[in-house]
């Protein structure tokens, strides 16, 4: 069992090494239910301004979620910059394939790109502040929501 465990270890440890992530963090609800001033904030600093970035969001929910999709609020701080507030709609599931993200046993994840291409990020510090903004209140059957950057491989 100890070399299964060494194993294992080692492909992570490798495949960590391939890994462009800037930025990944998520946070729990622990009452798997999302209201909506419960306003999640992520903030993360850029200093190579060379590279393109991909950004996501990550929503982690049961299969008994009630909706296809989750309406979000995302409010971005980037550097020397006014405060944006977008409306983002996020698919979570269709009427062909069910649940879009990958799944075990009832709990899915998505992982949904909000930069419709990659951008190009300015040197500093950035916040992103997420809202759930859906009819349903509080949302319930979510487990987590997060923010991830990517740099996009050249």
């Amino acid at each position: 069992m100890k070399k299964f465990f060494g194993y294992i270890s080692i492909l992570l440890l490798i495949a960590g090494c391939n890994t462009l992530d800037v930025f990944e963090k998520t946070v729990s609800f622990s009452t798997h239910e999302w209201k909506a001033n419960d306003k999640p904030g992520f903030s993360f600093a850029i200093e190579d301004t060379t590279s393109a970035y991909n950004i996501y969001v990550i929503i982690r929910h049961e299969d008994a979620y009630h909706f296809n999709n989750l309406w979000l609020n995302i409010t971005t701080q980037a550097p020397h910059d006014t405060l944006k507030t977008q409306l983002i709609n996020i698919t979570l599931a269709d009427n062909k394939k069910g649940w879009l993200g990958t799944g075990m046993d009832d709990v899915f994840d998505t992982r949904a790109r909000i930069t419709r291409q990659p951008v190009k990020l300015k040197k500093g510090n950035y916040t992103f502040v997420l809202q759930q903004n859906m009819r349903e209140e509080p949302l319930q059957f979510v487990l987590n929501a997060g923010i991830r950057v990517e740099k996009v491989k050249p």
